[in-house]
Formats: structure tokens, C-alpha cells, sequence
């Protein structure tokens, strides 16, 4: 007998076939769903209805990674003060796990000099002269709290709300709920200064599971703004755009069969990278901005700078970007040697933000967009009340501090001049308004009208949101 007609018949390949047929049913419901969960249009950037009426509609996002010493910045403890250089209490090492910190440490107090500022009555260091002018605008949070400990995997745990690669960011969550405004610019735009990327990596803005049209895109404020945009050498205008229409009419041929959502995400971003080879020119070219801003901000067109980025930031939000998130790398501070001791490097990186991201909130204020966006500075974690002294350094450091650090944030409707929560004597735990970084998730989350319970994306057999199955909306921080 034919083998052909063996195969065709034998029990095994019966069920063999039948389960190809099955899993190919379930597939194709599964992916009319996922189309569906787009507003059935055909382009999954399109602006999207939220859950309730927003305070907000734009993040921006300023992301010291590193993680600043929040003792030498907002957290002027005087009981440091009056045992500083004298060995940490035992009750605060038993059990406990240090990054770097060996044997029993001792407490340091900040060298600098603190004052309060604004009615609000912040307290703040003068590592940051300028932040008195925005006292009054910002809402500080004594007491975030992490699981990690680690730069990478606490990095992509604010980012991404999971310490693993893999997950969606916080800008990708939130271009798929929301969409995008502007049709010529990303929802989601990557700007990086400092020593590097984030020790997270790339993945700290990726889309995760979600379709790659989420991803943040890096925008570069020297040389050229976005790699491979512009047509080759040799390519004219006219051929790319003939190019293009053909591979789009062959994408969605492919799209019909198969209703694979990550080829309208391609043909999506074939015609976004079409149209930012005419946006994007004019949008990066801050040189056309008045001398009184480029004071304002510090900036120095042409140039990788923070200051450079934060004004990026406000002309990127001006023009309806969603999300936009600020990389500067530097703030591990400790104290292995003068560069990254808190007497040396934490003033050149202080200088380096400092100016920039008061001028930043101020001149969006001043142009009625602080209303409508969220401002938002920190790192992964914090830094601890003792001095680290890795292998017997004189210099002065601190190690890894998971459980109490500082964040601000302003606008968007969060309450301005208000303090959040409360640290021990010695800034070690939380002991008033702990939160959480699923906490802060959800409450940025709420003030963009988007309930974080549903906001899901199914994959792999389950629902998967950025607070995962935690988080809770902060009142107290809303205006």
C-alpha cells in the first residue's frame, strides 16, 4: 500500500493533524481577540479612550539611574549627625543582605548643609540650589521601598515592574492603553545622557510581550537623532515611498492570512519612520530656541547633555509624544575612590541635573503644560546611612539601600508642596506611608484615567498587567 495513504490513515497521524487543527482554531480566535483589543483599526498607535477622565495625558519620566544618595539630597537626619563614624546598631545588620557593605559598618552623616525651602517646608541640600524654586510645585515621597538591590534588576523593577527582562515598560503599558497623539513622533521616546545606557539595559524601555510598536525609540541629541531613518545614500524619496507602499501591500496580504498583530506593527513603523525623516528634523533642532531658555536650562545644542534632554522633553510632550523617559547614568556613590565618592562625584552629578530639571518644570508651568504632564525624578533605590569603606576606602560611600529613598513629582495633578511618608531616625526603614513601586505604578497609572486592575495584556495562558497582582493608588498624593 502507498505510504502516503498509510500516513493518512493511521491512528497517529489522525491525532497529529487534529491537533494542528485545534491549536490553529484556537490561534486564530485567539489573535481576532488580540485585533480586536486594538479598536479593530489599523494602526495600533491610534488614540485610545481611557478607563475615567484623566488628570494627565504625558510622563515624563527623569530616571537617575545609579541611585542617588536621598541623605545627602531630602533626608537631613540628625541622630547620624550625632553618632556619625560610630558603629551601625546590631539591629539593623541581623539578617539583613548589603550589595558591598562587609563585617559592621559605620554611620555616616552627610556632609552637607540642609534647609527648608518653599512654604511647603521641604528640606533639601545645598547639593541643589535650584530646587527651591520648584518647592512649591512638587510633592516629595520620603519613603519608596524596592525588592531588588541591584542596579539591573531594581532598574527594570521601576521600569517594567518585574526584576527579569521580559516584561513591558511603564511608557510601553501606556502607549498601549492610550495610544498617541501626534502621528509623526513615537508615543514613547528614549533619552539617554550620563556615563551610559541604564545597567538594565535596553530592556528597561522594550515592549516586552507586547507588540514592538510599544517599544521606546532612543532619540540622540548628537549626531544623528535616530539611527537608520534617513535613506540610504543613494535612495531618493520617491523610491523609498514606492518601496514602502509595495512591502506594505505585501504585509497585509500576509496580515489577512494569518492576523498576526506584529505586522501591522511593522507596517506601522515603516510609515512612522517615513514621516520622522520630516518631524524629527525640527523637533531636535533646539538651537531655534530664545537665549533665556537655553539660561534657563543650561543647554548647549549639539552636545549629549541632561540639560539638552530635559528640553527635548518639554518639545516633545508639547507635541504630543506620551511618554518620555530620561536616562543619566552616574549615582553610584561608593566611595571605592574619588570618582564615585559623595564629596567629589555626587556635586559634578548634582550640577549636572539640577539646574536643567527645576528649569524643566518651570518652563512648563509657564507654558500651561505642567497641568496635563507628570513630572517624575528618582532612581532604583536609595543609599544606606552607613559608609560603605569597601577593602578599607577613606573615601566616602554608600552602599545599596533597598528599603527607604526619595522621589519627587509634580503636575498632572499631583498635590504640589505636600511630603510623603516618614523614615526612621537614621533614614533606615519607612515607618509612615511606605510605598511600594507598584504603588507608584498605580498611581501614575490612575492620574493617566487608566485603572491598573485592567489594564491587561493575555499572554502565555494568563493576564499580565505592570502592577502584576499588587499596587494600590496613593490619595494622599493626589491634588
Amino acid at each position: 500500500m502507498n505510504e502516503e495513504i498509510l500516513k493518512e490513515i493511521t491512528r497517529r497521524t489522525f491525532f497529529r493533524q487534529m491537533g494542528y487543527g485545534v491549536g490553529g482554531a484556537a490561534l486564530s480566535t485567539l489573535l481576532k481577540e488580540q485585533a480586536f483589543a486594538l479598536d479593530g483599526s489599523q494602526d495600533p498607535m491610534g488614540v485610545k479612550k481611557p478607563h475615567f477622565a484623566p488628570k494627565a495625558k504625558n510622563i515624563i519620566f527623569l530616571f537617575m539611574a545609579g541611585a542617588p544618595s536621598q541623605l545627602d539630597l531630602f533626608e537631613p537626619k540628625p541622630t547620624l549627625v550625632k553618632y556619625d563614624r560610630q558603629a551601625c546598631p546590631e539591629e539593623l545588620l541581623k539578617g539583613e543582605r548589603f550589595a558591598f557593605i562587609r563585617g559592621v559598618p559605620k554611620l555616616l552623616a552627610s556632609p552637607y548643609k540642609f534647609e527648608q525651602v518653599g512654604k511647603a517646608g521641604h528640606w533639601v541640600s545645598e547639593l541643589l540650589p535650584h530646587f527651591k524654586e520648584i518647592a512649591d510645585d512638587v510633592a516629595l515621597v520620603h519613603t519608596m521601598t524596592t525588592t531588588q538591590f541591584n542596579h539591573a534588576p531594581a532598574q527594570l523593577f521601576m521600569n517594567t515592574g518585574f526584576q527579569q527582562p521580559g516584561r513591558p515598560s511603564m511608557g510601553s503599558w501606556l502607549t498601549y492603553g492610550l495610544g498617541t497623539e501626534n502621528r509623526d513622533l513615537p508615543g514613547f521616546v528614549v533619552l539617554i545622557s550620563g556615563e551610559n545606557n541604564p545597567d538594565g539595559g535596553k530592556a528597561c524601555y522594550a515592549s516586552g510581550f507586547l507588540p514592538s510598536v510599544y517599544q521606546g525609540v532612543e532619540f540622540r541629541s548628537e549626531g544623528e537623532p535616530i539611527l537608520f531613518v534617513d535613506n540610504p545614500n543613494g535612495v531618493p524619496t520617491e523610491v523609498r515611498r514606492e518601496t514602502l507602499d509595495a512591502i506594505r501591500d505585501l504585509n497585509r496580504i500576509k496580515f489577512k492570512e494569518t492576523l498576526d498583530p506584529e505586522i501591522e506593527t511593522r507596517i506601522a513603523q515603516y510609515e512612522l519612520a517615513y514621516r520622522m525623516q520630516s518631524s524629527v528634523p525640527e523637533l531636535m533642532d533646539i538651537a531655534k530656541e530664545s537665549k533665556e531658555t537655553h539660561e534657563s536650562y543650561g543647554t548647549e545644542p549639539g552636545k549629549r547633555s541632561f540639560a539638552n534632554n530635559c528640553l527635548l522633553a518639554r518639545r516633545l510632550v508639547e507635541r504630543g509624544v506620551r511618554f518620555v523617559q530620561l536616562y543619566h547614568r552616574g549615582w553610584d556613590n561608593h566611595g571605592t575612590g574619588e570618582y564615585d565618592d559623595i564629596k567629589n562625584r555626587l556635586p559634578k552629578l548634582c550640577r549636572e541635573v539640577d539646574k536643567a530639571a527645576v528649569a524643566l518644570v518651570k518652563d512648563l508651568k509657564q507654558r500651561g503644560l505642567l497641568d496635563d504632564t507628570i513630572v517624575i525624578w528618582g532612581g532604583e533605590f536609595g543609599r544606606t546611612p552607613m559608609n560603605e569603606a569597601r577593602g578599607g576606602s577613606t573615601y566616602l560611600g554608600r552602599d545599596h539601600h533597598p528599603h527607604a529613598y526619595t522621589m519627587w513629582m509634580a503636575g498632572g495633578g499631583i498635590k504640589p508642596g505636600f511630603s510623603y511618608g516618614q523614615t526612621d531616625e537614621l533614614g533606615y526603614r519607612a515607618v509612615e506611608g511606605q510605598m511600594t513601586v507598584h504603588d507608584l505604578h498605580a498611581t501614575i497609572l490612575h492620574q493617566m484615567g487608566i485603572d491598573h486592575t485592567k489594564l491587561v495584556y493575555r499572554y502565555q495562558g494568563r493576564p499580565f498587567r505592570l502592577t502584576d497582582v499588587e499596587g494600590e493608588v496613593v490619595q494622599e498624593l493626589l491634588a
